[in-house]
């Protein structure tokens, strides 16, 4: 069975899934913009594990493009999984970073066991990247990462905050059916 890519407009905090996808920075501790709500609302479990993890195997913060799960402390979800996206840069090709986010993102989600997954559009904050290449990529690497690693998740969602995010998602979905 070939898991289904949908598109929600709202608020990642708020959706019930098996693993809510965390555009984190790479010292794990919270920030703004989707990393902060998800901490706010998740509650203090999150960044107590972020501290450990911090204390561990990630002493260095979260390298770009990679992954790691917690638990999601208050939010409607089993798990949170941070990812570190790329900051775009008009001189140098980031687009493999980009998409590195969410294969990693669902790499772990199925050694979890999530059978759902919401991510939000990694990198288009304060990171910079340009809505329509993100969205491309974002799709694709879905798409592909399925394709050729199918496990238990049964749904990918991709959350957008505004109407336009959403269109951008949408055409890409279907430039890439």
């Amino acid at each position: 069975m070939t898991a289904r890519v949908t598109l929600v407009r709202g608020d990642l905090t708020q959706q019930r899934a098996d693993a809510l996808v965390n555009a984190a920075n790479s010292s794990l501790l919270g920030g703004g913009g989707v990393d902060g709500a998800l901490h706010r609302r998740g509650g203090p479990a999150i960044l107590e594990e972020c501290r450990r993890l911090r204390a561990g195997h990630y002493g260095k913060g979260l390298p770009t493009g990679q992954a790691v799960a917690t638990t999601a402390g208050r939010l409607d979800a089993a798990h949170v999984i941070h990812t570190v996206g790329p900051v775009w840069s008009a001189t140098e090709d980031r687009s493999a970073l980009l998409a590195s986010c969410y294969r990693e993102s669902l790499r772990v989600a199925a050694a979890v066991g999530a059978r759902t997954v919401a991510f939000p559009a990694v990198s288009t904050g304060v990171y910079g990247w340009p809505m329509d290449d993100a969205a491309r990529i974002a799709v694709h690497a879905v798409r592909e990462t399925l394709a050729e690693e199918p496990g238990p998740v049964e749904e990918v969602r991709f959350v957008l905050f505004d109407d336009a995010a959403y269109r951008t998602f949408e055409e890409a979905l279907a430039a890439e059916a």
